[in-house]
């Protein structure tokens, strides 16, 4: 009987060992597969849909890896519905169409309630992912490619370089010719897949100068005589959560200009 009870107690403890070592081996092998998925796997990137009311619908693939500020940026926009009804207001032939911009005149700017439902009602801007700024960005300004549109405050002072890269926040353009001129530059983040036909089918529209030409000194025939309106954008991130973007307190061109004269620009706006 002991010798037995001997064998069953050594069957009992191999077979304890055998279960165990087929789970760890299964463990290990779970383990492997996901390292290896994670390893292997492609994360798709964000594809922006963009329907353009009269004229189709434009597809653009985003790129995170390229400029994760401006690419989180414009996800959240769309996807608020931030930018449905709003307007390509500025539109050169063989340069680019721009759109994006809430009073459709080129001088408007969003606010951090555009972003989030608790946001303050204070306006903000963005850093501008390029060379010149500091970022590693080399996707080319060429056919089909959209870029973050930004004010251009050194014709005022040289001295605003860092003020002027990174005062963009919603306005986009995207390219229906190549210019190197702004490689390096300018913020180039995703590139049209589908539609491209579309775009240039807006680039043909008659444009005429702005109604405020003579008082902004720019005489460019740009605006469309009939407004091209942008219906919706609806970006797909495929599962992936690219959060808000980084947020910068956007420069004060009329306190800074006010400035410069040794006026107070809060005392006057105030009388």
């Amino acid at each position: 009987m002991k010798e037995e009870s001997k064998k069953t107690n050594f069957s009992t403890k191999n077979l304890i060992w055998i279960v165990a070592l087929i789970l760890i081996i299964v463990l290990i092998g779970v383990i492997s597969v996901g390292y290896y998925k994670k390893a292997t796997m492609k994360v798709e990137n964000p594809i922006a849909t963009m329907e353009v009311e009269n004229f189709g619908t434009i597809k653009i693939e985003l790129y995170p890896e390229i400029a994760p500020q401006t690419v989180s940026n414009f996800i959240t926009l769309s996807n608020r519905g931030f930018y449905d009804g709003l307007t390509f207001h500025r539109i050169v032939k063989d340069f680019m169409i721009q759109g994006g911009d809430k009073e459709g005149t080129g001088n408007g700017s969003t606010k951090l309630s555009d972003l989030k439902d608790d946001g303050e009602d204070k306006e903000y801007s963005i850093k501008g992912e390029f060379i010149s700024n500091g970022v590693d960005n080399k996707l080319k300004f060429e056919e089909g490619v959209i870029g973050m549109a930004r004010n251009d405050y050194t014709q005022y002072s040289s001295s605003l370089k860092e003020e002027s890269y990174n005062s963009g926040s919603s306005q986009f353009f995207i390219m229906t010719k190549a210019n190197t001129s702004l490689n390096g530059y300018y913020t180039s983040f995703g590139k049209v897949i589908e539609g491209m036909d579309v775009v240039h089918k807006i680039e043909e529209v008659e444009v005429k100068t702005a109604d405020n030409s003579e008082e902004s000194g720019n005489t460019e025939a740009s605006t469309p005589v009939n407004p091209v309106k942008i219906t919706s954008i609806r970006v797909e991130t495929n599962g992936v959560e690219y959060g808000l973007p980084n947020t910068l307190t956007p420069f004060d061109y009329m306190s800074w200009m006010y400035k410069q004269y040794g006026l107070d620009a809060s005392s006057l706006t105030s009388k």
